[in-house]
């Protein structure tokens, strides 16, 4: 089977779903496929070897430039390619994150409006590919927010197109009014044209169907899976070092990292506690720099730096020594999440996690068998829960050992590849 699956770029973050599109093209490649990885906006930033083609479709720099002026919606292609340099548009991916909310929206809404927006150029493109070089059997985008892109595609290509979804909601709630509500209409305009959609979980799924009123019949459930290289390795020593809660996701407060930070502080001070630390990592961009310190600076003023530390992680075996170095892990997210690709790669280590009783985690915890669950941002109940893994060696590790082989037997790659290629034989005869 030919599969293109089109990504979008992450202004060079590290992004969950940039990695989860990543690992599942490589398993549907190893599984014997002819499956394409084709990143939209920027080359995406992964910690496993990227597997996504070299050319960028919709390149970050041609979008906003087509955006904002009339004239480049009119150059010719050749000199757009010249845009399109990866290396450029790594360099520019750098400021992306500046871009103002209502410049985004207006982004966001042109684009959905695919032939009708200002970005029709770059659609053509796309289409022309496939329809002349390509010649896919299938087309999978990784979210409805590039959905306005089908009627074009699938008038020149009349393939079967899904979409993904991982988290499509938090991007169109962070828009101003009255922005979010028409691109919410034309989302649900575009996901019409759709034939199917995948999600991560059986929450984001029922959720999703309501928000974007899609049948639930129509949404198949694919739980994510992990390239499991490197994980799952002996535990290193760790005899005489205190006990170690870790955090590793981006750091942000959507992830909630001021809420672990707090549960912390009140464990230390809760009668009995034994002696624990707290490891931070995940990829910190600029612009959550000041939300870092302002907890680092709360971090000293309890006198707890001592047992505070932030550790860099930027490549797959030093997130796997991260992640062996702690005792439990906790990313105690403010909203819900649909993945949980982090509570994986712990419980890949067979490291337990306290999670938040809400969106994905509660499935996750319940299939796995490797962790708690507590009150949705509540660092009181949170540092309970922290507590009881830490003060019950036997409970703790009987944790880690489920979650452990679970995920290696369960939530691995080639499991999500072989469960999608069925999601896919339904809609492409062979």
């Amino acid at each position: 089977m030919r599969i293109a699956y089109i990504t979008a770029g992450a202004a060079g973050m590290y992004c969950g779903s940039c990695m989860h599109d990543n690992t599942l093209v490589s398993a549907l490649r190893a599984a014997g496929h002819d499956a394409l990885l084709i990143p939209t906006y920027t080359p995406i930033k992964t910690d496993e070897p990227d597997v996504s083609q070299k050319r960028v479709f919709f390149g970050g720099i041609n979008v906003y430039l087509q955006q904002k002026l009339a004239l480049f919606r009119h150059t010719p292609w050749a000199l757009d390619r010249l845009l399109d340099f990866r290396p450029l548009l790594r360099w520019v991916s750098r400021f992306a994150m500046r871009t103002q909310a209502d410049e985004l929206a207006d982004l966001a809404i042109s684009m959905l409006e695919g032939d009708h927006g200002h970005q029709r150029k770059e659609i053509l493109k796309l289409a022309d590919w496939f329809s002349g070089e390509l010649k896919p059997d299938i087309i999978n985008l990784t979210n409805v927010l590039q959905a306005g892109m089908v009627p074009e595609i699938k008038r020149r290509v009349p393939v079967p197109f899904l979409a993904t979804l991982q988290g499509d909601d938090l991007f169109l709630e962070g828009l101003p009014e009255p922005s979010r509500t028409r691109a919410l209409e034309l989302v649900r305009a575009n996901c019409r044209k759709l034939d199917g959609f995948l999600t991560t979980s059986a929450y984001y799924a029922d959720f999703m169907a309501g928000y974007l009123a899609i049948p639930r019949e129509r949404i198949h459930v694919v739980h994510p899976g992990l390239n499991l290289t490197g994980h799952g390795g002996p535990e290193p020593d760790r005899n005489g070092q205190p006990l170690t809660i870790g955090y590793f996701a981006r750091i942000c407060p959507e992830k909630g990292l001021h809420v672990l930070v707090e549960a912390f502080r009140i464990l230390r001070q809760t009668p009995g506690t034994p002696p624990c630390r707290l490891r931070v990592s995940g990829y910190l961009g600029g612009r959550d720099r000041a939300y870092f310190d302002k907890l680092y600076t709360q971090i000293k003023e309890w006198s707890l730096v001592d047992d505070f530390e932030h550790v860099e992680s930027p490549t797959h075996a030093s997130k796997v020594h991260f992640l062996q170095s702690l005792d439990v892990l906790s990313v105690p997210t403010v909203y819900r999440e649909p993945k949980g690709l982090y509570i994986l790669e712990a419980l890949a280590n067979g490291v337990p996690v306290v999670q938040p009783r809400h969106g994905s985690f509660p499935e996750l915890i319940e299939k796995t068998g490797g962790g708690i669950l507590v009150h949705p941002e509540d660092p009181e109940d949170l540092a309970r829960g922290l507590r009881q893994v830490l003060d019950d060696v036997a409970h703790r590790q009987e944790l880690g050992r489920k979650g452990k082989e679970a995920v290696h037997s369960e939530f691995n790659a080639a499991t999500m590849a072989r469960k999608t290629l069925d999601v896919y034989r339904t809609y492409v005869m062979t």
